[in-house]
């Protein structure tokens, strides 16, 4: 599509920008000149008319030419490809790599006939040199050596084939996905923490050999009330959020008198009582109670083997630790949002944020040891996992972004797009559009920063856990941006440097032994699971979403191998709430439906029976009628005849719990990421109730495809978990 002139379609086309797309009707959509001159201002290009447009355009072809080296070059191990390095006309250069070990290798010079250019007023030329497949993995330094001196540029080499972690080997496995805030057991603080993560893990190890559990986003939230109840919504997605500790397996608690575990256990009691027939989980609550304890805990102070661990940890994290503590003692004194902050602490190095922290150096203190005290937590999980038996073990979920207003946006102000908002499309089950809330990078600031703040939250999510879920891995390849001002259906996608995100990804999973699976459900474009399952980053399958080109659903042995298969996901009901259609009748409660709601009704009541039909053609189901317990198992067999290598169930489904998590779409209309782990009438369960849930043994046998079904423990074993 050209828009109105040309030099904005060139642009757009630059800037990867789409001026057309295909909706979720298969319709050929064009996006507005508003939109595409909005999303340019947000990346700092003026291009309200063909004069401004056209010398952006300009400046963007001369930009290569202006320097030395690329910001960041990124190839794949075992390809070759060339370097293109600029200097002046006739001048010599050579080209070198500082592999990331301390070696050096020459590169080779090779023919180049693109014609010099002026630039300035001065004639630069292009010599191009080879870059040898053999490189090994890394993040490594070009060196270009001229008689000026030594410039240097990132050079990351990344694995080609990710496939599945050595532990797993060519075996399949599956695990229970869990809202761990929703899982809370007798002794933790009303929501669920990382020791009941550890319990969960150990018992759905040992006793129901499941190979991983899948957890919600655990990414750090606000450090003081009201704290954003969405995990896809972070504060920062590197660090932890300290609302999972559990305060008592802090190694400190065990040193500490007996008025202050006095103390401690009174601010338990009281929030207990606060807490007692709540029907939602109440983050404020908890944590200006938890915090407390928290606090008398961390004034206890260390023993120097302590000390030393914690000192290590700072110098492993370095300076964005600091920041991150910085900045949520700053939020504790002047509020959340730090674009509402006076204007001299906007900038993490300005000399006023130094004096701010050498007068508060105790309080960041604390907060830098709320994440160390997390991180250690988080690693006891995933070794109490392993311990059990788990090939994976904890499977983390990575958050599609962060809010304009969080620790991430403040630290790396300049990497987000001001002005903008992320979201998606209209779809099927989002017909008005979703905006999320959240503030996109910039794909340009992070060439120009060489994907560090990409590559430091990955590694440190791969840290303790033996696999990662990318929520709307869509988003490494583009993201629909949304201008200020515009609704959600007015936005369009910017493009990222795919190649770069995905090889990191595959990099630092690499070095970390774990599995990747990729959420690529919604409006994706087809060559975008072939390029993932080319590089070995598994897909998402969802039951309700696998269909064929009759739009029947697709038969198990159609599924792909390289997929963590599921019959829901956490944006769906449970299937005994989505067999009823409750989806449908909370979207029409909630006013998200452009159809009317019996016509609604119809279609989901067609999708039920379809199944149900291919459910018994396959043997999966024989129950005539079928109950709706009957229905979710033969689900969940259906999935077991799949090749899918990854399998997953919802820890709601292993209950029967009905109620929805989270409803796309909406923020406070619906009570998001606050429902606790119910039974099928709505009764709040514990993480106790399932060691004797014969629903999770029946599915667990289900999904195990025993020849013998395993059994509920009896009253002996049920008292070895009391």
């Amino acid at each position: 599509m050209a828009l109105s002139n040309q030099y904005l379609t060139e642009l757009a086309r630059a800037y990867g920008i789409a001026t057309e797309f295909w909706d979720w009707k298969g319709r050929l959509t064009e996006v507005s000149d508003e939109t595409v001159i909005a999303i340019l201002a947000a990346l700092d290009v003026t291009a309200s008319d063909p004069e401004s447009a056209a010398a952006a355009l300009e400046q963007l072809r001369l930009r290569p030419w202006t320097r030395l080296l690329p910001p960041c070059v990124v190839r794949e191990q075992g390809t070759s490809g060339t370097v293109a390095v600029h200097l002046p006309d006739g001048d010599s250069v050579r080209l070198s790599v500082r592999l990331e070990d301390g070696g050096l290798r020459e590169l080779r010079q090779v023919d180049d006939f693109e014609p010099p250019r002026w630039v300035d007023g001065t004639l630069i030329g292009q010599a191009s040199f080879e870059l040898p497949g053999d490189l090994p993995l890394g993040y490594h330094r070009l060196q270009a050596t001229t008689a000026d001196g030594r410039v240097e540029t990132t050079l990351i080499i990344t694995p080609g084939f990710l496939g599945f972690p050595e532990a797993l080997g060519d075996k399949r496995t599956w695990g229970y996905a869990v809202q761990l805030y929703s899982l809370t057991s007798t002794d933790s603080w009303g929501i669920g923490d990382l020791l009941d993560l550890a319990d969960l893990a150990t018992w759905s190890a040992s006793q129901q050999f499941a190979g991983f559990v899948l957890v919600n986003p655990l990414h750090a939230a606000e450090p003081t009330s009201p704290i954003e109840p969405s995990p896809y919504l972070p504060t920062s997605r590197r660090y932890v959020n300290p609302l999972y500790l559990r305060p008592e397996l802090i190694p400190e608690y065990a040193e500490l008198g007996d008025a202050e575990r006095a103390q401690i256990r009174q601010i338990k009691d009281q929030l207990r009582t606060a807490l007692a027939g709540a029907d939602l989980i109440d983050r404020d609550l908890i944590w200006d109670a938890k915090v407390r304890a928290l606090q008398i805990v961390h004034a206890r102070g260390l023993r120097p083997g302590r000390r030393m661990a914690l000192n290590h940890f700072m110098r492993r994290e370095g300076r964005g630790l600091v920041q991150f503590a910085t900045w949520s003692a700053l939020t504790t004194v002047h509020g959340h949002d730090w674009r509402s902050w006076p204007a001299e602490y906007h900038r993490p190095s300005a000399p006023e944020v130094a004096e701010f922290a050498g007068a508060h150096g105790e309080l960041i203190d604390f907060f830098t040891w709320l994440q160390w005290v997390a991180d250690d937590q988080l690693r006891a999980a995933q070794s109490a996992a392993r311990d059990a038996g788990m090939r994976i073990g904890i499977m983390n979920d990575l958050a599609v972004g962060v809010g304009p207003q969080s620790a991430e946006a403040w630290t790396y102000s300049n990497l987000f797009a001001t002005g903008i908002e992320v979201g998606a499309p209209p779809d099927h089950f989002n017909q008005t559009g979703q905006a999320w809330g959240q503030a996109p990078w910039r794909p340009d600031r992070l060439d120009e920063l060489s994907y560090a703040p990409f590559r430091n939250m990955v590694a440190g999510i791969l840290r303790h856990c033996g696999g990662i879920r990318v929520d709307h891995i869509m988003g490494l390849f583009r993201l629909w941006w949304i201008p200020e001002g515009m609704s959600a259906a007015q936005g369009s996608y910017v493009r990222y440097h795919h190649e770069a995100m995905v090889g990191i990804l595959a990099l630092e999973a690499k070095r970390a032994g774990a599995l990747v699976v990729g959420e690529d459900l919604g409006v994706v474009e087809p060559w975008v699971r072939d390029y993932l399952r080319r590089r070995g980053i598994l897909g998402t399958s969802v039951a309700w979403f696998e269909r064929d080109d009759q739009g029947h659903p697709l038969p198990p042995q159609a599924w792909r191998e390289y997929c963590l298969a599921s019959v829901t996901t956490h944006d769906l009901p449970p299937t005994a709430g989505y067999l009823a259609g409750e989806h449908v009748r909370l979207q029409h409660r909630l006013g998200l439906l452009t159809e009317s709601l019996e016509a609604e009704l119809g279609v989901a009541a067609a999708e039920r029976e379809a199944y149900i039909t291919s459910l018994r053609a396959g043997g999966f189901l024989t129950a005539d009628p079928a109950s709706t317990q009957e229905v979710v198992e033969a689900l969940h067999r259906y999935l077991v005849a799949t090749p899918s290598r990854i399998l997953c169930a919802a820890l709601t489904d292993a209950v029967g719990d009905r109620r929805t998590q989270n409803q796309p779409g909406t923020s406070t209309e619906y009570p998001n990421w606050k429902v606790p782990l119910s039974d099928p009438d709505g009764r709040p369960l514990a993480l106790e109730d399932l060691y004797r849930s014969e629903r999770s043994f029946r599915l667990a046998t289900i999904m195990n495809d025993f020849a013998a079904p395993l059994y509920p423990p009896g009253e002996a074993e049920l008292a070895r978990f009391n």
